[in-house]
């Protein structure tokens, strides 16, 4: 009996995707389970890599990097079990982690989405929750947020020892039960990458389902390894990302106001950041890197935001 299928989406990650899959098959035990990997037309011979030392690993080969969204539709489409566990690459499972999630899950009928406690390598926890992209979240700053108003925007300065109910949680690791896929549908596949989860979480709770974080399920996460191959042009895929979902659930004001203002503070930012590399006589490499992010996004917007620009899809 199948009770977790393992879905993990690769693009050119390698090395750490083989210390993913090491990490399942090292903590999870007594629990029936199946691995896909779909791999996004990798160069770095992960599929290889996958072939010699995962053998019963169901490895599903595409010919073009078909996005995030996509390569977890084509597993889900075809999964076996229970729940399916949406794991990132750059994800290591701690032993129990797994067994906690779905004890919870077993135990929470209610629970469509159940999402772990990310932490860093030195152990101090990342971020694992989120809400819902609104104008306020994405104009203001969220660490003010989060300090004034901590149980309407959440953040890991605020330590949680039972599972509590969220709006979204971070996608690199989440378990999601069948049946709440069966109803909601799967990813949305005009989304390329970034906010998918988020999207599915409110959709998630538009059909009454709730998304809960397990505190007690701990995942290290090494923070995006492909996207710091493609700095720039990963931040252009978040935005098309962010104007598609207010765009699907934010109404038209809201969209607007976003498609405004989200501009007006990237001209800001570059301000500051010129200011900052004059004064430092462009000496230090993260306000160069900033400066250079700042300048895309802000060509991006000014070129009406073409598909063109962010990550190829090859």
């Amino acid at each position: 009996m199948v009770d977790i299928s393992f879905i993990i989406v690769n693009w050119n990650t390698r090395d750490i995707l083989i210390d993913c899959l090491n990490s399942i098959y090292k903590t999870v035990t007594d629990i029936g389970f199946e691995i896909y990997v779909v791999d996004n037309n990798s160069t770095d011979g992960s599929r290889e890599a996958t072939k010699k030392r995962f053998p019963d690993v169901k490895l599903i080969e595409n010919k073009t990097n078909t996005g995030f969204a996509h390569a977890n539709n084509q597993a889900l489409r075809i999964m076996q079990g229970r729940f399916a566990v949406l794991l990132n690459t750059d994800a290591v499972l701690q032993e129990g982690a797994i067994k906690s999630l779905l004890s919870f899950m077993n135990n929470s009928p209610e629970a469509g989405i159940a999402g772990v406690q990310l932490l860093n390598q030195d152990g101090s926890r990342q971020n694992s929750i989120d809400n819902f992209p609104s104008p306020e979240t994405e104009i203001l700053n969220k660490s003010i947020l989060r300090f004034f108003f901590p149980d309407k925007y959440p953040g890991k300065s605020r330590i949680h020892h039972n599972p509590i109910e969220v709006d979204s949680v971070v996608g690199a690791c989440m378990m999601v039960r069948k049946e709440a896929m069966d109803e909601v549908g799967l990813f949305d596949e005009d989304y390329f990458i970034f906010l998918e989860e988020t999207d599915w979480c409110f959709r998630m709770h538009k059909k009454g389902w709730k998304v809960y974080h397990v505190p007690d399920a701990r995942v290290f996460h090494l923070s995006g390894h492909s996207k710091k191959n493609t700095p720039w042009e990963s931040q252009i895929e978040y935005y098309k990302s962010l104007y598609k979902f207010f765009r699907k659930n934010r109404g038209t004001v809201s969209y607007l106001t976003i498609r405004i203002l989200k501009p007006c503070k990237i001209f800001i930012n570059l301000v500051l950041n010129i200011l900052g590399n004059l004064i430092t006589l462009f000496q230090n490499e993260n306000l160069r890197n900033r400066l250079l992010k700042y300048h895309k996004l802000l060509m991006w917007h000014l070129l009406l935001c073409p598909d063109s620009m962010g990550i190829q899809k090859k």
